[in-house]
């Protein structure tokens, strides 16, 4: 059964983060220049929540707000359930669908130790599926 540490150990844990009183438009320059989606949003080694591009056009465009007068903490998300990293690949799966999430973060010890994303999740089921094949491939030519 795969695990949350088998993606992290292809992914990394490197993700990029902000503090809660970086305003909006900061945290939009930083995901613009490293092409994601989203940021972590941390106090001190304290995780706090994720600001994504989806709480953006929500919580700042849709409703009239300021981009550089509104901070992170005002829009980002901080609801989330907890996993591990020895927690299954299809436990994050149910999670992420019935909770309407497209991220998870990694806890170990009470600190972050990663992200997932529902792609990450999806890449490691079909890397998984893949290998399945092989090996049935494999048994069936010997």
């Amino acid at each position: 059964m795969r695990t949350v540490a088998q993606i992290l150990a292809r992914k990394g844990i490197t993700v990029i983060t902000v503090e809660p009183n970086t305003p909006v438009i900061d945290a939009l320059r930083t995901m613009a220049d490293k092409n994601i989606g989203s940021v972590v949003v941390m106090e001190g080694k304290a995780f706090k929540g994720i600001m994504t591009e989806r709480d953006y056009s929500r919580k700042v465009i849709l409703k009239g707000r300021s981009s550089d007068d509104t901070t992170v903490s005002d829009i980002m998300s901080s609801s989330f359930p907890v996993i591990t990293p020895k927690d299954s690949i299809e436990h994050c799966m149910k999670l992420l669908s019935a909770h309407h999430l497209r991220y998870l973060p990694v806890m170990e010890n009470e600190e972050l130790a990663g992200i997932i994303s529902i792609n990450d999740v999806v890449t490691e089921t079909i890397l998984s599926q893949y290998e399945t094949i092989s090996h049935l491939q494999n048994y069936i030519q010997s």
